[in-house]
């Protein structure tokens, strides 16, 4: 599985990330996709709850993840 990145852009200055677990980007594509003028919920790294009305986001950014490991920094 693959780690994907996924902005929600409502203007120049408020946004929300939430990150999803998929094969490939395409079927990442394909479940933004789906998920278009609806509401959708999900909890984030730091344990917040959020609920999105789709509709409103101006733009969607997708874009696969590489986590870099904080704690083996030299």
């Amino acid at each position: 599985m693959k780690e994907f990145k996924v902005t929600y852009f409502f203007d120049e200055e408020h946004y929300i990330r939430r990150f999803i677990y998929m094969e490939a980007q395409e079927k990442a594509q394909e479940l933004i996709q789906s998920e278009r003028d609806q509401y959708i919920s999900f909890t984030d790294s730091r344990g917040i709850y959020h609920e999105l009305d789709t509709r409103n986001v101006r733009v969607i950014q997708i874009s696969e993840y590489h986590r870099v490991d904080k704690s083996k920094k030299k």
